[in-house]
């Protein structure tokens, strides 16, 4: 894919990947999506379970149910203060896992440090698995190299599917460096790159890779996660490669507007050597948010359409 991915390079200019534009697409797909459900007798409605006073896990679940009022789904919310236990969102996980209005949910996190975040993930109904994170779901991913899947995948490495596919960027037979291990990005988006549909090579690494740009160098697309501020420089890519940045990290305070700056796993050099570029913010995260809302269509079309 290296000599083609060039294409936007000879224009002297590297091609900026809107993640905004993409999710307005995809939005309007699902609001139409959304429509046949309700003429089939049923909304599809999105469960958020906020625990404890984390100024930006409000904001993010604030913006979730603005984008369920966008699309047409439902909003369920519930919220637990930040003294609650382990078992007092156990309680409220079952509720949305018996609850039939509520066809996905998540729990925001981080959650409180009493509270067991593997435990409570865990007991989320995987059909119910609207972030694609419990092991259930992601043991489902990994079990998978072919066909249809019919389970939610983790939405930020749908999203980064999503998005490469919507700029015409190809991934089959394309050398793809992941950087980063965890489980939102790193682990999931390996197997979902590797699926017979999507078939791209994987390049495994990490902050601990020895000698990273070596690997970086030998792939058409680079994927980096590892939220290091400009871990990723120049002299360690292929000219023309893609770039896709989930890498958050908090910078220093604008003076004027009051927001914190956020630097992305990509030195501004590399946009001089790319041909394409996801922009942070504004490119992976808009479809981390779509994703989530297809995943919860998808689960009620499964169960009200297709069943």
């Amino acid at each position: 894919m290296q000599a083609g991915s060039m294409k936007f390079m000879a224009q002297g200019k590297a091609q900026v990947l809107d993640g905004r534009v993409c999710a307005a697409e995809v939005k309007k797909d699902l609001a139409s999506r959304v429509e046949a459900l309700v003429a089939a007798g049923h909304r599809p409605g999105l469960g958020t379970l906020l625990v404890g006073d984390d100024v930006a896990s409000h904001k993010y679940v604030a913006g979730k149910q603005r984008d369920c009022a966008q699309v047409g789904i439902a909003s369920l919310s519930a919220e637990l203060p930040q003294s609650a236990s382990t078992d007092d969102v156990l309680q409220q996980v079952e509720k949305f896992n018996s609850d039939p209005a509520c066809d996905g949910f998540i729990v925001q996190l981080p959650l409180p440090a009493q509270v067991d975040r593997d435990t409570v993930l865990n007991a989320i109904d995987p059909d119910k698995d609207a972030d694609g994170l419990t092991a259930q779901s992601l043991g489902r991913l990994m079990l998978s190299v072919s066909g249809e899947l019919n389970s939610s995948v983790a939405c930020t490495p749908r999203g980064i599917v999503k998005i490469l596919d919507f700029y015409g960027i190809p991934l089959a037979g394309a050398v793809v460096a992941v950087v980063g291990r965890g489980l939102t990005v790193g682990r999931p988006l390996t197997a979902l790159l590797t699926r017979k549909n999507i078939n791209a090579t994987v390049i495994a690494c990490h902050t601990g890779t020895r000698d990273l740009g070596a690997l970086t160098r030998q792939a058409d697309v680079v994927v980096s996660a590892a939220g290091k501020a400009h871990l990723i420089t120049a002299d360690m890519l292929h000219p023309g490669a893609v770039l896709v940045d989930v890498g958050i990290s908090r910078g220093s305070v604008d003076p004027v507007s009051g927001k914190m700056h956020i630097e992305g796993d990509f030195d501004p050099s590399c946009y001089e050597v790319a041909s394409a570029y996801t922009p942070n913010p504004g490119g992976v995260g808009p479809m981390t948010r779509a994703m989530l809302l297809e995943n919860v269509v998808e689960a009620a079309e499964r169960k009200y359409l297709h069943s």
